[in-house]
């Protein structure tokens, strides 16, 4: 099972199952250990390599206990502190594992409450962990794009030095975004000032500030709804594909030369949301039939799913430039049905009948 399968999988449980967990423990079993083995790909009932409940003396404190070691040889890998699903996650909270790192030769640590997975490392200094996560897998809301960091913590690509490298990359991107994610909401008086001496030779009075704070957050404003209108394009053509008025009808047959789906042309960007979805039809169709069997081609108005890349044999056409995303899923005459999506994850709720075009366009 590969790294986005693993992960797709186990938000799909613990979507499912977060309303009943009422302990930690419950969680553990449910979450937690699940990750452990198959993300990370440590062998659970081994404790060689999974430790629960590790406890070391540290000075006065004796007997405290971390939920999980993880360790390769004598050497750890992580250690693991646990939280109940729904619970927030902060360091002020999770002591023992503070110290337990701090003492023992462990690079890495884990702080979760089994839907979140903060990944922690020692960069600022030597021996001590840091303050702030390196990554942050959260199972409700996935970024795909961590998916290549994820799998260098496995235990089959685990490499301490080449984690390190990634670590620093990774922490400095999140730190960046949320300075520019705050400066595009709320502009301090610097960052106006540096992109006004950009644009004009003004002395920047009191007045001029004023003047320019709104020009720069209109401009802003623009900037982002520009770019969301460029990344989501127009609705108008998905309305070309499929009439609002009957929008779970079957529409005939798609044409064999099915062009704008099918070559690539100019202006089509592929969003996150597609690889996604993407990912998670792969993980579906993946027990009926080769991973690799199971190919996206995108285009200005949808996404195509094909199975050996074939234009003639269509598996689902993801639309989500609009305000409701759906999915459309064929048949063996190669019409399909659509269904609204809440979240990227409902496409999971359409298992069966992914399953069911994969196996008829491997039976063909």
């Amino acid at each position: 099972m590969s790294i986005d399968q693993a992960v797709y999988a186990l938000a799909a449980k613990v979507r499912e199952l977060k309303p009943i967990i009422e302990t930690e423990e419950a969680t553990k079993t449910a979450f937690i250990i699940p990750f452990i083995s198959t993300v990370l790909g440590y062998d659970v009932t081994d404790p060689r390599e999974v430790i629960p409940e590790y406890t070391a003396d540290i000075g006065i404190k004796k007997g405290e206990k971390v939920d999980f070691a993880i360790k390769s040889g004598d050497d750890f890998r992580f250690l693991i502190e646990c939280k109940k699903v729904g619970e927030p996650l902060h360091l002020n909270h999770a002591n023992q594992l503070v110290r337990y790192f701090n003492v023992t030769d462990t690079e890495f640590a884990i702080l979760t409450n089994g839907e979140v997975y903060e990944f922690y490392a020692q960069l600022d200094e030597a021996n001590r962990m840091d303050e702030k996560p390196f990554m942050t897998i959260d199972l409700a809301n996935i970024d795909a794009r961590v998916f290549p960091h994820l799998e260098m913590c496995t235990k089959t690509h685990f490499d301490s030095e080449t984690i390190a490298a990634s670590a620093e990359q990774l922490r400095y991107i999140s730190e960046i975004r949320k300075v520019l994610s705050t400066q595009l909401k709320e502009p301090d008086v610097d960052w106006i000032k540096q992109i006004a001496a950009r644009v004009t030779s003004r002395r920047m009075t009191a007045q001029n500030l004023e003047i320019f704070t709104k020009l720069i957050t209109t401009a802003q404003g623009q900037f982002l709804k520009d770019e969301a209108n460029r990344r989501l394009r127009s609705a108008q053509d998905y309305e070309e594909v499929v009439s609002p008025e009957k929008p779970s009808a079957k529409p005939s047959a798609v044409e064999e030369d099915d062009a704008e789906a099918l070559e690539p042309s100019d202006g089509i960007v592929t969003t996150e949301e597609e690889m996604q979805g993407f990912s998670i039809i792969r993980a579906i169709c993946c027990s009926e039939v080769p991973i690799g069997d199971i190919n996206m081609r995108d285009a200005k108005s949808y996404c195509a799913i094909l199975y050996q890349d074939n234009n003639r044999k269509p598996i689902a056409r993801l639309f989500f430039d609009r305000k409701v995303p759906r999915i459309a899923i064929y048949d063996e005459d190669r019409k399909w049905e659509t269904f609204d999506l809440g979240s990227i994850e409902d496409i999971y709720d359409h298992a069966d009948l992914l399953r069911e075009r994969s196996r008829a366009l491997r039976d063909a």
